[in-house]
This record gives structure tokens, sequence and C-alpha cells, in this order.
């Protein structure tokens, strides 16, 4: 039975080990297991309900994640995407005032272009052409964003309304806890412990149950229950607006080719960055079975779409277990149980407090930021688009704009400086793309 596991996710072929494996899949889903409570909180405010909503995130994450591991045997786990969440329930729903089972629908055609598109290999060939300079960048971008999303939620950064951001107040037990933990995991993962990601983030939790913040809270709340019945999700299953976007193509359309947009240079933001951190991608940017990764995340948002819920994406948290030695679909795989396992023990779950993950991508994210080595600093050419990528994604929070953004750099200098050979024809291709793209986001 492990001969065949063995073979079948090429763990000896890659270097991995079945124990390894396991220990990134942990890894992984703690990292993203945010999103059981992110995402409900999120979607309710367009009526749908809040406990549908968890069992909803976990069987989409579950069954994505699942689709990553099966086609394309990648590390890398799905579940319902930040950002594209948020523009489905404020913009779409709420600013737009479209009813949320109409909303859906427009995922779910989204979904369906984006696997024709995948199956054409029009993606894979985005992928392949997009810049070694914003390729570098994406990945320190992702990083950097990773890294500052960690200080926010340790409280060692904080909202200063004259700088932005300011450092937070250090002797707070949060902040303490944080920066205990930051040293703890880095001790770990420089010690090369193969669990170091998942012992930490369990010795934190613990720690964090006898701690208190400034306002007398304990850091992490016991669970009133160990485990709970799945709610049902008849409410939202299947009860999509389909016709929607037949009787309301001017609205819909425009809908459609964002979210489309968004899904596809997020995922290929963050295929590009964990292939490279895993070592998967080459300096070419050649990944095993980018086609199926591709498709299986957008199987993922139709079937995302299908349950009731936005856009499903590929998760830069995926990264927290590619540091743990996660290569194979096995990591996915993992992380796929364990979201159906969280639909009877979400109370379990939902307890681990966001500061005993914090530590985690504080040194994730630094570590995802070594690709910068990759840059010639001596070549403005090169440096500029890679630099405008990462800070782009790092302070935007959105993946998209970041790839955006770099490419139109990289354009612009490619032209500036004499090198117009450097923009082919799918440079330019992406460039019509983004073009409308940002005129629509904005």
């Amino acid at each position: 039975m492990l001969k065949k596991i063995d073979s079948f996710f090429e763990i000896s072929k890659r270097g991995s080990t079945l124990s390894t494996e396991i220990w990134a899949g942990l890894a992984t889903f703690f990292a993203m297991s945010y999103i059981l409570a992110a995402n409900p909180a999120i979607l309710s405010s367009v009526g749908i309900d809040k406990s549908t909503l968890i069992t909803i995130t976990a069987l989409a994450a579950a069954l994505g994640s699942l689709c990553m591991a099966l086609f394309a045997n990648l590390p890398v786990a799905l579940a319902p995407a930040m950002g594209a969440n948020s523009y489905f329930a404020f913009v779409v729903c709420s600013t737009m005032g479209i009813d949320w089972r109409s909303a859906l629908a427009l995922v779910f055609y989204n979904g369906i272009f984006f696997l024709i598109i995948s199956l054409a290999k029009i993606r894979e060939k985005i992928v392949l052409s997009v810049p070694t300079s914003v390729r570098v960048g994406l990945q320190a971008g992702i990083g950097m964003f990773i890294a500052y999303l960690g200080l926010q939620s340790s409280k060692i950064i904080i909202p200063d309304k004259f700088t932005v951001s300011g450092i937070g107040n250090l002797i707070m037990p949060e902040c303490l806890l944080g920066i205990c933990g930051l040293l703890l995991v880095a001790v770990l993962i420089s010690r090369k412990y193969k669990s170091a990601v998942v012992t930490s983030i369990a010795i934190i939790t613990i720690i964090s149950f006898f701690l208190y913040d400034s306002s007398g809270k304990p850091l992490a709340q016991f669970p009133e229950k160990l485990w709970s019945l799945p709610n049902s999700i008849s409410s939202t299953f299947l009860q999509l607006d389909f016709l929607f976007p037949f009787r309301e193509p001017l609205k819909a359309i425009p809908i459609i080719f964002v979210l489309l947009i968004m899904d596809m240079f997020d995922t290929i933001a963050t295929l590009i960055a964990t292939g490279r951190a895993s070592g998967l991608m080459d300096k070419n940017a050649n990944m095993p079975k980018m086609t199926n990764a591709l498709s299986a995340d957008a199987t993922a948002t139709i079937v995302g779409a299908l349950l009731g819920t936005s856009t499903t994406g590929a998760y830069v948290e995926s990264s927290a277990g590619i540091e743990a030695g996660g290569r194979t679909g096995l990591t996915s795989v993992i992380v796929a149980l364990l979201f159906f396992v969280s639909l009877f023990f979400a109370p379990i779950i939902c307890c681990v407090p966001q500061i005993a993950v914090a530590p985690v991508m504080i040194i994730v994210g630094v570590l995802m930021m070594r690709s910068l080595v990759d840059l010639d600093f001596s070549k403005t050419f090169e440096l500029i688009p890679a630099i405008v990528s990462m800070l782009i994604i790092a302070f935007s929070f959105r993946i998209s704009l970041g790839f955006s953004f770099g490419i139109i750099a990289y354009v612009l200098l490619a032209i500036a400086s004499g090198n117009r050979k450097l923009v082919n024809v799918p440079v330019v291709v992406m460039l019509l793309i983004i073009i409308p793209f940002l005129y629509l986001l904005f």
C-alpha cells in the first residue's frame, strides 16, 4: 500500500518521504484554517446563513485541494479565495445590488471559461511567457505579503493614522508571544526539524489559552464543545440563477471578466511562487502537469459555486507546507482530509488563534523572499518590474494587481530602453487583458 502511494505521488522521486508530506499537510492546513471563520464572516453579509457557510467553505476547500492533489500532484491547497469573496460580497452583491444566487452564477461561468482556457493551454502559455523578473517579483511579493500579515496578526505591526503602519506595544502579551513564537519557528526550521511548523503552532496555541490580552480576554478560547454536526447546505446547493447573464448581459459580462482575470492572475502568481519555492518549477517556468494544475483550480471554482461560495483558488499559505518539506500532492490530500474532518471538529480547529500561525507566516514569508537573489541588481531593466510587483502585492494585498503592474512596468521599460524585441506576442496579449481589467476594477 505504502509503495503504491509512493509511486502514485512520486514521493521518493521528488526527494520527500511519507512522514514529511503528512507534516507538510498539517502545516498548510493550520496556516489556512482561518478561512473556516473568515469566509463565512464575509459572505454571510449577502444573506447566506453563517453556519451553512462554514460547511460550504470546508467542503469547497477539501474538494478543491483533492482536485489539485489527484490531477496535478502538487503540494498546493485550494479554498475560497480571500479578496475574491470580498469583491463578491461588497462590490457585486452590496454595491451593485445583485442577488447572491445571480452572483454565484457569474462565479460558475467564470469557472467554465477558466477551465476552457486552461484545457486549451492558453493559461499555460501565459505562465511560460511571464518575464523572469516579474516571476521573481511575484514570489518575493507574496512572501512579503505573507510576512506582513503575520506581523499584523501578532500585533507587532499595528495601524497608525500618521504613517499607515506602526510598531505595536512590544510588551503586550500577544506581541511577546509572537516574538517568542518567531524565535521558536526560526530555531526549529534552522535545525531542519520536520514538524517545525506544526510543533510551533501547537505550543503557541497551548500557551495562548493561559495568556490574556490588554482587554483581559484570553488569547485563545477553550472550545465549548469538541465536535458538532455540519449544517445542511440545501439552501445554497445548486441554487444559482443560471439565466441571470442572459437576462442582464451588460451587468454580467464585465463582472465575469473581472472575476476571470482576478482568478487567472492570482492562480498563476501563486503557482509561480510555490513552484519556485518548492523547486518544482525550473528557470524557464516549466512545472510538472501545469495544465492539470490550472484545470484543477478552474474545476474547484465551478464546484465551489455549485456549493454556494465565491471563487475557489490556490492558497499562498501552501508555502508553509512547502517550507516544511511538502513536494507532492499527498500534502494536498492531507489538507483535504483535515478540511473534511473539520466539518465535525470545527470547534477545536477554530480555537487555534491567529497569533499561533503568525510567526510561521512571518518566517515562511521571509524565506520566500530569497527569490530576490536571482535578480541582477545592476540591471535596472530586471530590477524595477520585480520590485514593482513585490511592493504592489505587499501593500495592496492584491496578487492580481502586483502581476498586472509588474507586466506594465516590464513593457514600458523594454520600450523605453530600446529592447522592444523582449515584448513578445504573449506579453502584448497579457497587456491587452490587463488594461480593461484595471479599468473595470477601478
